[in-house]
């Protein structure tokens, strides 16, 4: 039998899924393809709607090899498992003549442990355990989550939080799990042959293709434990969030809270000197952080050096005398034991790591009205974490609706550690970047309007002519709008300001769930939905609901920003523009996200709106607006108005 083609295959996947095969998806598959055989690297832009799942997951099948496909977001995870994947394996079996296996995989924390579910929490307060539902009134939310949460354990095939419907809060969540530091090890633990985490693990080695989060691929890339079984393929989606999920992998923290409850899980399983020690060492600490001030140490203090280098030296103590002594009066030990383990280690590595003084790292203050001063230390940059430990042994294809930032990949690359496409060289991974279009007809669905008259935002203060312009465009759009603002300040202002002045009703960020308020929003096209970052990248509206999208200014980081200032100050002592190369394509790389809500089908219309006048003005607008999708392009404030009214009267006529 003939091996069956490529586009034989894409094709009985697409009608698989009901959808529409794009000559995009086909470009895609086909590069894709290459990649694998060629065990190369890609980078592929592919707009929304064109159907990138399949453009990737056709190949990855074809291929034979087991596949890790990394997502950022809980919504593509569970599309692609419960969705995508199943369709697509029924569809291709019969030319495949084989049935891929597929698996989801999740850090250790997402499942319930059998362990803490029936032998309770270790408590540092007091010996022995706390029995979370002899403590939690059964009356009370608490109480009832976990009484629901003891029954879904006996019925429950995978024990994975977002299987529980409804969910519980993380209060509750943390009474029946632990993080892999707190974990016993399936070997040592009673539940160990009925362990949820355990059986995810070994269903993802049985698997063709293991579908993951971002987290864990970066917790597998950095913590040199491997957590994700061997693979040959990698496919990172949504891959534009990736550096900033490694940052966040890659960054501690250290706050006096976290020290103390440290301190206190450890003392009564250590001799008396040893616990001393690190209490005074987290008094010392503690001191030192009620005097914090917000923003970067560029060189770690003498005081707060000396405050470190006890913290790390105590808890060293402490860890060796928790590995050496045994007391058979505190029930369970090894849970309790090992909890304690990873709290002290926890903080050992925090503050060793920042009392070594890497020139590779920054370190900073930051200060929270409800849980004071923490001491924060992030890599200045992950682009050679990535370099060496994302592109070494396996091909990988790195996917987003925005990878092509000012014209080109090179510097999404750069951010990934890859040097501009076509360099040669040895260790030099080898890449090529693709833009595959979109369905989208974007000159005539969308406009991209620039209120250049407005004056140029300042760093704090009201807008009046912004909130002015603002009003009008949301009239003029029959409601219909999504607003993005670059703080959660600017949005709840605006929302007051037009609650006051319009007679449409405007919904805000935190005042309901995101799933409610986008639920609201895309019934009931007068309203409007105001919010932040989060909104960027999580609205998928289409139709009427959605026909302006309004962005209140350039969302540049802010300028006291310790990692962002400190990795633009380290480009520019390298010689490079500082600004451009961190500041510009963070805002670039937003602004595409946030420009890519408007239009989501092929019938969609409407204008994405920037108050912001450097859009147009600055030297740098013409990079931001070649990062955006390819809007009919005005700084005309009546054609806006009108294209808006025209919009929302074609909607009206058709009942919408």
């Amino acid at each position: 039998m003939t091996k069956p083609s490529l586009p034989e295959l894409l094709h009985a996947a697409v009608a698989a899924v009901g959808g529409l095969e794009r000559p995009g998806q086909v470009t895609m598959a086909t590069a894709v393809a290459d990649a694998i055989d060629g065990n190369s690297h890609l980078l592929v832009q592919a707009g929304t709607g064109t159907g990138k799942s399949l453009g990737y997951l056709v190949p990855a099948l074809a291929h034979g090899e087991r596949v890790v496909v990394a997502t950022a977001t809980l919504a593509l995870q569970r599309q692609l498992v419960e969705r995508d994947l199943p369709r697509t394996v029924d569809a291709l079996h019969p030319q495949l003549r084989r049935r891929p296996e597929f698996a989801m995989l999740k850090g250790r924390s997402n499942y319930l442990c059998l362990h803490r579910l029936h032998e309770g929490v270790p408590q540092e307060e007091e010996d022995g355990l706390f029995d979370q539902f002899e403590a939690a009134a059964p009356t009370s939310k608490l109480g009832q989550d976990l009484l629901r949460m003891r029954d879904w354990a006996d019925e429950t095939e995978t024990g994975d939080r977002d299987d529980l419907t409804p969910g519980v809060s993380d209060r509750a969540w943390g009474q029946v799990s632990v993080s892999s530091r707190e974990c016993l090890g399936a070997s040592k633990c009673a539940y160990g042959a009925e362990c949820f985490a355990e059986m995810a693990r070994e269903r993802a080695k049985l698997s063709d293709v293991v579908v993951t989060n971002h987290a864990l691929l970066a917790i597998d890339a950095i913590e040199g434990a491997p957590v994700l079984p061997q693979h040959e393929v990698l496919i990172v989606d949504e891959a534009h969030e990736l550096v900033s999920r490694v940052t966040g992998v890659a960054t501690g923290e250290l706050t006096p809270g976290q020290v103390n409850r440290a301190v206190r899980r450890a003392a009564k399983l250590v001799n008396e000197k040893a616990a001393d020690q690190l209490q005074t060492a987290a008094e010392g600490f503690e001191r030192l952080m009620e005097l914090a001030l917000p923003g970067r140490l560029e060189e770690v203090p003498e005081d707060l050096g000396y405050a470190l280098m006890a913290l790390r030296d105590a808890a060293r103590t402490v860890i060796s005398a928790l590995g050496s002594t045994r007391d058979k009066s505190v029930q369970d030990e090894d849970a309790v034991r090992k909890q304690a383990l990873a709290a002290v280690e926890s903080v050992h590595g925090v503050a060793e790591r920042i009392s070594n003084g890497s020139e590779y790292d920054v370190v900073w203050y930051e200060r929270h009205d409800r849980f004071g001063a923490s001491l924060r230390v992030a890599p200045l940059s992950v682009s050679g974490l990535l370099r060496e430990k994302l592109f070494a042994d396996r091909s990988v294809v790195l996917t987003s609706a925005t990878l092509k930032l000012g014209g080109d990949f090179n510097g999404v690359g750069a951010s990934l550690g890859l040097a501009p496409e076509g360099t040669e060289g040895e260790d030099v991974p080898q890449w090529k970047g693709i833009d595959v279009g979109s369905p989208f007809d974007y000159p005539k669905q969308g406009i991209l309007y620039v209120a250049r008259h407005l004056a140029t935002p300042g760093r704090e203060g009201s807008r009046g002519d912004m909130m002015d312009e603002l009003a009008e465009l949301v009239e003029a759009a029959g409601g219909r709008t999504l607003g993005l603002f670059s703080s959660m300040r600017a949005a709840q202002a605006a929302a007051e300001e037009l609650r006051g002045r319009l007679d449409k009703p405007i919904l805000l960020q935190g005042e309901d769930t995101l799933g409610e308020l986008i639920k609201t929003f895309a019934g009931d096209p007068e309203t409007c939905l105001f919010g932040t970052l989060s909104l960027w990248q999580g609205v998928d509206v289409p139709g009427a609901s959605c026909q302006l999208v309004v962005m209140d200014r350039i969302p540049f980081p802010r300028p006291d920003d310790p990692l962002m200032s400190a990795r633009q100050k380290a480009v520019e002592e390298n010689g490079g523009n500082g600004f451009m190369a961190v500041a510009a394509t963070h805002a670039a790389l937003l602004m595409a996200q946030g420009a890519g809500r408007l239009v989501r089908a092929t019938g969609d219309k409407g204008v994405v709106a920037v108050l912001d006048p450097r859009l147009a003005n600055a030297r740098y607008g013409s990079y931001l607006r070649a990062s955006l999708p390819d809007f009919w392009y005005t700084t005309d404030r009546n054609q806006a108005r009108r294209s808006l009214a025209a919009i929302d009267a074609v909607a009206k006529a058709d009942g919408k």
